[in-house]
């Protein structure tokens, strides 16, 4: 039997902006998927905010992620048929808030995020770019604890990258929201305040930053050598 994950101990504080890394099929997305929820682990407990969802099921779960949970992939995961304020304002629908706060809540993610212009605008008619700033505006809409990101970059240019990046950075920042990345790439690994290194299913190592981004960014690069992936597996 193969074990995806074997004895992970994690703990993440509130407003952390925390990347996991590691080398393919090391368990970085099994990690995040159980710690969403989405998978069920067959031993150990994943508790946010003194809830233990490894044992929720079914509405009880649902609601959870709903109010608790935000999620930015690297597919953008838009509806082509709602523009971008509509696709901002879906989890607010699906909570049943009123016409006037999701307007305000909206016009407010959507100043945050510099995309104002585009509110009419359907996902085909933007950059990949603004798309996902649509997406993180989407997770970020419900105010929930954490935001969960599988690969947010990787589908972007530099620029665009940066500016998602920024963007988590201020929403750790000024929301105390926590902030979860999982990549492969060093550039978006390098705006954390930590970095987790997974290797074989088991947590590796853990760095801290504490000097410049640039600094920090050498120190991942380091880690990294040490972990023994190849860059282009990582």
């Amino acid at each position: 039997m193969t074990r995806a994950l074997d004895g992970v101990s994690l703990s993440i504080k509130k407003g952390e902006f925390l990347a996991i890394m590691g080398p393919s099929g090391s368990g970085k997305t099994t990690l995040l998927n159980l710690l969403s929820g989405m998978d069920k682990p067959t031993s150990g407990d994943v508790v946010i905010h003194a809830e233990e969802i490894s044992n929720m099921t079914g509405d009880k779960l649902a609601l959870f992620r709903r109010k608790e949970l935000g999620f930015v992939f690297q597919e953008f995961n838009l509806l082509d048929s709602l523009t971008v304020k509509e696709n901002i304002m879906l989890p607010m629908i699906l909570e049943k808030k009123t016409a006037v706060y999701m307007e305000e809540k909206a016009q407010e993610m959507m100043c945050l995020f510099g995309i104002v212009d585009v509110a009419d605008k359907y996902p085909y008619q933007i950059s990949g770019g603004q798309q996902q700033r649509v997406a993180v505006s989407r997770a970020l809409v419900n105010e929930p604890s954490i935001i969960m990101a599988d690969e947010p970059t990787g589908n972007l240019d530099s620029k665009s990258s940066t500016t998602i990046l920024e963007c988590f950075e201020k929403i750790a920042k000024d929301y105390q929201t926590t902030v979860l990345v999982v990549t492969h790439d060093v550039f978006a690994a390098s705006y954390c305040n930590k970095v987790t290194f997974i290797k074989d299913g088991r947590i590796h190592s853990h760095i801290v930053r504490k000097g410049t981004r640039k600094e920090f960014l050498d120190q991942i690069m380091d880690s990294l050598a040490v972990l023994g992936g190849r860059s282009h597996d990582i």
